[in-house]
């Protein structure tokens, strides 16, 4: 019985159009298949950056069930950390911090250096979204292999940054980066955060913006390890230069902080490229100098033991906050405050005596 060519041309095209839908299923499933713990880790070790991007959006997760799980890949991890110079970037926005950090980032990868860059995004305290767009301002880091760029939205968290962060840290020192640059938004309590998790605090400032004195306040000054004043090319070279002068004398007006170092002030253009070799080689003085007088560990330990109590804080916080007897007591008691029929601090005192018996 003859067959109609045409018939058996439609059931191939068919056939193969199915084997071909049922590969692309394959594959995306395969893609989408959730590894445990131990392949993740094991992943990341080997430098894997998809990987690294899927442990810290674990780490990032709000759900319950990714808890343990994150901390399981925090604890397999960390054996392998803490090998790299953690360095804190902070300034007013507009200052050229993405431009500063790609510049930095590519002279290091030059000299054979992995560049890890976890920069805080903010997010909007109206729709609480976030643009992360770090990686569209650094194009060229963002292309080497020996880069890793992570946004993270700020959230809620202390001063914009990211509430895990830190444990980031862990994951990307882990998966083999010798360098980790962590940018904040440059607002509020930000600075104050990142401090506490960093070895080197760079403060960029620029000059002729109305802020040189503003920026002899005491509390940022002590903090920072260096001050870099930035865009110092063209008509800003000789303001960048006065601007160096200043800081530097008002510098001298603080005693020698606990580690022995002494800040210092420099000039740099991000966009040019002046001075970036001068700022990674005060870096290494800085390290070399506390590493030498015992302040480099002692000052990880330090921040090992503040994050310890900001974690209990959190905690503590969350489950009280969380609690649904709370939660009903805390809205009775605003009703009652907006009645006049109770004061704020009666309402405390009697929210936590009851908290405190659950």
């Amino acid at each position: 019985m003859p067959t109609d060519p045409n018939t058996n041309k439609d059931v191939s095209q068919e056939a193969i159009s199915l084997a071909s839908n049922q590969a692309i299923h394959r594959f995306k499933k395969s893609q989408q298949k959730e590894l445990s713990v131990q392949e993740l880790a094991a992943a990341i070790l080997k430098s894997d950056t998809t990987s690294l991007s899927k442990g810290i959006t674990l780490l990032e997760s709000t759900k319950p069930s990714h808890n343990q799980k994150a901390q399981e890949l925090i604890e397999t991890c960390l054996p392998h950390a803490n090998n790299s110079v953690r360095i804190g970037i902070t300034g007013v926005p507009g200052v050229g911090k993405s431009t500063f950090i790609e510049t930095l980032g590519s002279l290091l990868i030059k000299k054979g250096k992995k560049v890890a860059v976890l920069a805080i995004d903010p997010s909007s305290t109206i729709s609480h979204g976030s643009i992360l767009g770090d990686k569209t301002r650094m194009e060229s880091l963002v292309r080497s292999p020996m880069a890793f760029i992570r946004p993270s939205p700020s959230g809620k968290s202390l001063g914009g940054v990211a509430q895990k962060t830190r444990e980031s840290i862990v994951l990307c020192e882990a998966a083999g980066y010798d360098i980790i640059i962590i940018e904040t938004v440059g607002v509020g309590q930000s600075e104050t955060a990142v401090h506490s998790m960093v070895d080197f605090f760079l403060l960029l400032k620029l000059a002729g913006a109305g802020d040189e004195l503003q920026g002899i306040k005491r509390g940022i000054i002590e903090m920072a390890d260096a001050i870099i004043i930035n865009k110092a090319d063209g008509d800003n070279l000789l303001p960048a230069k006065k601007a160096k002068n200043q800081f530097s004398k008002a510098l001298h007006l603080y005693p020698l902080a606990e580690n022995s170092w002494s800040p210092e002030v420099q000039i740099c253009s991000a966009l040019e490229g002046s001075g970036i070799d001068d700022i990674w080689q005060l870096i290494l003085k800085y390290v070399k100098t506390t590493s030498q007088n015992g302040f480099f560990e002692k000052n990880r330990m330090q921040q090992n033991e503040f994050w310890l109590l900001q974690t209990i804080e959190d905690q503590l916080k969350s489950s009280f906050y969380n609690h649904p007897k709370i939660t009903r007591l805390l809205s009775e008691k605003i009703t009652a405050m907006r009645d006049y029929k109770i004061t704020p601090f009666a309402a405390a005192k009697h929210i936590l005596d009851i908290y405190k018996n659950l």
